[in-house]
């Protein structure tokens, strides 16, 4: 891209020359854009966080070892709980902890509520944080996400319509989070950064999960299970003014930015970030193939992250007589690998670009590397039956590799439409969520019609979803300025 200089005119559209000049223009790990993609990366530790702390509160809140999850009530996307085994709950819970009487069919209500709530609102929050900017978006996402995690333990007490609506009102809050995140990455991301700024954002998500795995049955035990709430939602509350401070939506806006950086930034953005707000082609945006490739993709990964996640360990403990998340560490460790992984691969893929290889083909390499192997593994997983550390190692591998996909498909929109890539990184991740709702009910029905040959359908029919997304995106991908994507302004100059 162009540098702002006598010279800018030259060799306007060579992306890769400009490459070699960008260690000298500009700060690298220590630069403000990073600061931004760090403090993405605590909001999303903190969402994420609080998203999963009810599953690891829920066996201390029922009050029978009886009442646990059939295959097909929870919708929710991670593992159900840290314990796992009912007669692991707390046996030494505080007194003022309260207990509730909940059957399998009302948790699975209770889990699956904040997953509707995301599916509200991750397309519009996008194309509302591409119109008032993810500063706003993101920090309403996140303060109205505490507050309501801390309001939780009184919702309970309340009943089951208080408590539902207020996961329901949650997942909205996590849905803007989520899906408006992404907004900044258009004014922010030079375009061989892009990756490696995206995938150190998102990966904190996966701390998160981490994290809340690993202190949340601590918590529940030692102070009762509503602290959980009470210090993931103070934590969230306390970190909000920080980010209101902290982070901008633009470059320009910024105030202690390095005025070197900001000027690399904006010259290798030039070309792709238009100064007024574009209508969006919606007519196009439905005739677009690479568009579709890229949902596609997104829903067969999702589908296959949320079978990895709900019932690989579930068949681990039916097959072994062992519940791996009896233990925090060992429940945690797939999610450490795949933070590490995502932060890895974002890295791989952005030094890939600097190596002259072709975006479309670093993407689509990373695509194949987060799906073919994860799948794989799934799809082995029955026929090692014999094996405990085989089959642990594989369900941990698989969640694991899953995560290079992050900066494949799951940025290719920043490239095909940049202009549009706010709402189209919703709408995608609105789509993929879907398959957080359709995984367990078609996979607890295959469970619960063959019980012999269950798993390996389930697995089987997971491979196939994921292998067929990957070829469709793998056909119709690609990584270039899509024509309806383009400022149509520019016609009339």
């Amino acid at each position: 891209m162009t540098e702002l200089s006598p010279t800018a005119g030259k060799n306007s559209q060579d992306i890769q020359g400009d490459e070699k000049l960008s260690p000298r223009k500009a700060p690298g790990i220590c630069s403000t854009r990073y600061g931004i993609a760090f403090m993405v990366h605590l909001c999303n530790f903190i969402i994420m966080a609080q998203n999963i702390i009810m599953n690891i509160t829920m066996v201390a809140m029922v009050n029978s070892t009886t009442h646990q999850p059939s295959f097909n009530d929870s919708t929710e996307g991670l593992p159900v709980d840290s314990f796992g085994d009912p007669n692991n709950s707390p046996k030494s819970l505080p007194a003022g902890a309260p207990v509730y009487d909940w059957n399998p069919q009302i948790q699975g209500i209770i889990f699956s509520a904040i997953n509707y709530g995301m599916i509200l609102t991750l397309a519009p929050s996008g194309y509302l944080a591409g119109r008032v900017g993810t500063k706003r978006v993101v920090g309403a996402a996140l303060l109205g996400s505490s507050l309501l995690v801390l309001f939780t333990p009184l919702a309970a007490d309340f009943g089951l319509v208080f408590l539902t609506a207020t996961r329901i009102l949650q997942g909205m809050s996590l849905g803007l989070g989520y899906g408006g995140q992404f907004a900044i990455w258009e004014r922010w991301s030079p375009p061989h950064e892009r990756s490696r700024l995206c995938g150190v954002a998102v990966s904190g998500l996966l701390l998160g999960t981490s994290i809340a795995i690993l202190l949340g049955g601590i918590i529940s035990q030692t102070l009762g299970w509503p602290f959980v709430f009470y210090i993931f939602g103070g934590f969230g509350c306390v970190c909000f003014p920080l980010w209101y401070v902290l982070v901008y939506d633009e470059p320009v806006a910024h105030p202690w930015i390095n005025i070197t950086e900001k000027e690399y930034i904006i010259s290798s953005l030039a070309q792709q970030v238009s100064s007024t707000k574009q209508p969006l082609p919606i007519k196009a945006m439905v005739r677009s193939l690479p568009l579709w490739s890229m949902c596609v993709c997104c829903f067969s990964h999702q589908w296959l992250i949320n079978v990895i996640t709900i019932y690989a360990p579930t068949y681990i403990s039916s097959v072994f007589n062992i519940d791996i998340r009896n233990s925090g560490f060992l429940s945690a460790l797939p999610f450490i690998i795949a933070w590490v992984v995502c932060l890895l691969g974002s890295y791989l893929a952005d030094f890939l670009l600097t190596k002259n290889f072709r975006l479309v083909t670093v993407r689509k390499i990373a695509t194949v590397l987060g799906n073919l192997p994860s799948s794989t593994f799934l799809l082995v997983l029955p026929f090692v039956a014999s094996n405990y550390i085989i089959a642990v190692s594989l369900l941990t591998l698989s969640c694991g590799l899953g995560l290079l996909c992050q900066p494949g498909v799951y940025v290719n929109a920043l490239d095909i439409a940049p202009r549009h890539s706010s709402f189209l990184m919703g709408m995608s991740r609105a789509f993929a969520q879907l398959s957080a709702v359709l995984a367990p009910t078609v996979s607890g029905f295959l469970l619960s019609q063959d019980p012999e040959f269950g798993w390996r359908n389930v697995f089987s029919l997971s491979f196939v979803i994921n292998t067929l997304g990957l070829i469709f995106y793998l056909i119709f991908g690609k990584a270039d300025v899509q024509d309806w994507a383009k400022e149509r302004k520019l016609t009339h100059l």
